[in-house]
C-alpha cells in the first residue's frame, strides 16, 4: 500500500451508500488486470457511470475525470514534488491508463464537439447501451444525462426496512431500480412497513399496481365519495389498499 501509515476505518453500520457493479468487474476484469493505474481508473470510472441518468447510457468527459479529486489523489503517486508536479503526474498516469482501457476495450470512447467548438472525449462502459450510445454520439446526436439524486438505494431500503439480502432478491430489486423511479420505491417501503407486510413481494405488488392504475387511484381507494372526515376517509383507503395488496400477492 503506497501509504504504510494508512489504517482502513471500517465500513459503517447500515446506512452506508453502495454502489452497484456489474459481477464481472470482480469475477473477470480484477483477475485479470495487473496495472494497478488501470484498475483504479477503471473502478473510478464504473463508479462514476454508477452514479448517473442517461437517455442511453452515461458517460464521464476527459475533463471530468482530470478535475476528478479521487483520481488525482490515487493516481499522484509518493514523489517529493510539489503540487505543480504531482498533478502533471496524475494527468499523464490518468491518460496512460485511459488509452489502455480502451484498448482493452472495457471502455469505450468517443469524441463530441462543444457548443464553444472546442472537443471532448466522452468515455462509456463497454456494454451493449454503451455501444449504442457511442454511435449515437458519432452521429452527432447527444443524449441527455443527469446526476442520480441522492436518495437511499433499492438495497439501502430493503436492509433497512426488511433484513438481509440473498443473492436471487439482489437481481430482482435491480430490476426494479430500473423499472420504477426512486420516489415510487421508497413510498412502496413506507407503505408495506406502515401495513406490516414486510416482504419484497408485496413492496412490488403495490409498485405493479400504481404502474397499471396510476398512484392517484390508488391511493384514493375510496371512489371519490365526498362528505367523509379526514380520519374515516384514510381509514377506509389504507384498509382498500391492504385488501387489494394482499389479493395480488395471494394470486
Amino acid at each position: 500500500m503506497r501509504d504504510e501509515e494508512y489504517r482502513f476505518p471500517g465500513f459503517p453500520e447500515g446506512t452506508a451508500p453502495t454502489v452497484i457493479l456489474p459481477e464481472l468487474v470482480f469475477a473477470h476484469l480484477v483477475t485479470h488486470i495487473d496495472d494497478l493505474d488501470l484498475l483504479k481508473v477503471v473502478l473510478v470510472v464504473l463508479w462514476r457511470l454508477a452514479k448517473m441518468r442517461a437517455e442511453g447510457a452515461p458517460w464521464v468527459t476527459d475533463r471530468e475525470l482530470l478535475g476528478d479529486a479521487v483520481l488525482r489523489e490515487a493516481l499522484a503517486g509518493t514523489e517529493a514534488i510539489g503540487v505543480a508536479e504531482a498533478g502533471g503526474l496524475a494527468e499523464a498516469r490518468l491518460t496512460a491508463a485511459l488509452r489502455a482501457a480502451v484498448e482493452h476495450e472495457i471502455l469505450l470512447a468517443a469524441d463530441w464537439r462543444r457548443a464553444d467548438d472546442t472537443t471532448e472525449v466522452r468515455y462509456f462502459a463497454n456494454s451493449p447501451r454503451g455501444r449504442a450510445s457511442v454511435a449515437a454520439v458519432r452521429r452527432g446526436v447527444s443524449p441527455e444525462r443527469a446526476a442520480i439524486e441522492a436518495r437511499p438505494n433499492v438495497f439501502t431500503l430493503y436492509e433497512q426496512n426488511i433484513g438481509p439480502l440473498t443473492a436471487l432478491l439482489s437481481e430482482d430489486l435491480m430490476e426494479a431500480e430500473q423499472t420504477y423511479v426512486a420516489s415510487w420505491i421508497e413510498d412502496a417501503f413506507r407503505e408495506a412497513v406502515r401495513l406490516n407486510k414486510r416482504n419484497w413481494k408485496y413492496i412490488l405488488a403495490i409498485l405493479e399496481r400504481w404502474q397499471a392504475e396510476g398512484r392517484d387511484e390508488t391511493d384514493r381507494g375510496t371512489d371519490g365519495r365526498p362528505g367523509e372526515a379526514d380520519e374515516d376517509r384514510d381509514a377506509q383507503s389504507w384498509r382498500y389498499i391492504e385488501e387489494a395488496y394482499d389479493r395480488i400477492v395471494r394470486h
